[in-house]
């Protein structure tokens, strides 16, 4: 296998069958605030949006989405996180960005050990670099957080293996490939519903006001049954990458 990236604009033909690729999200992220703009970075920054796939059998492995933004280049300057990223590019007029910002990246289990995640950070540098932007800064949501649901992400995110590296494999491979952690996104991202809606994702009865663990999240969800509301407020840790080349 070869795995290689290529942007949605230089293959329309393989950013057309991304559907193949397993989806690895439990249902309620499918309902965050910022979904309602996912088609923006597809219909117009298709040069930011990225595919993987075997250059022998054109198989496909994986994809990347990223949203170019304004940042200042301070830690205090970053977007709120993935929802304020993408309502952020989508405001933009076309050539006001100076930073791509990492979204979401999907990857093949079935092709693990390929070093994909490698792969599909490097490409994202290179589209950074190709658009003269003068960074990537990504937004990470650490792999094995769901684990932890109740641990701060704050300490999370510090923790680190006897070898001194970072614990989360996610994180860890950010930091290998050069990423600095420039800080935490506390509310990166944001999914509400009412009560049943939220039965219906997650397939879990609500019978009580309070806050409650779920598979998938990486910290409780808040349930108001007198409000008939439930809401998920997701942290993220903001890591950032010079473009590729630079």
């Amino acid at each position: 296998m070869r795995a290689e990236a290529a942007t949605y604009a230089a293959r329309p033909d393989l950013a057309a069958r991304v559907g193949e690729i397993a989806d690895p999200w439990p249902e309620f992220i499918h309902h965050a605030n910022c979904n309602r703009l996912w088609h923006v970075m597809r219909e117009r920054f298709p040069q930011f949006q990225l595919v993987l796939f075997d250059a022998d059998s054109e198989r496909m492995l994986g994809r990347g989405q990223t949203m170019p933004v304004r940042w200042d280049g301070t830690a205090a300057g970053l977007p709120g996180g993935v929802d304020d990223a993408v309502e952020q590019g989508a405001a933009l007029a076309d050539g006001e960005a100076d930073t791509l910002c990492a979204i979401v990246a999907v990857l093949d289990p079935a092709a693990r050990g390929r070093r994909l995640s490698s792969l599909v950070i490097d490409a994202m540098r290179s589209a950074a670099a190709t658009a003269g932007l003068q960074a990537l800064i990504a937004p990470v949501r650490p792999t094995l957080k769901e684990i932890y649901p109740l641990t701060a992400i704050e300490s999370y995110a510090t923790w680190r293996r006897d070898d001194g590296r970072l614990f989360d494999p996610w994180l860890r491979v950010h930091e290998r490939l050069g990423g600095d952690v420039l800080g935490i996104a506390e509310r990166s991202m944001t999914v509400e519903g009412k009560v049943g809606e939220w039965e219906i994702w997650t397939e879990m009865p609500f019978p009580e006001t309070g806050s409650y663990v779920l598979p998938g999240a990486l910290v409780p969800i808040e349930i108001d049954c007198e409000a008939d509301l439930g809401r998920y407020v997701e942290p993220n840790v903001w890591m950032r990458h010079s473009p590729r080349g630079a």
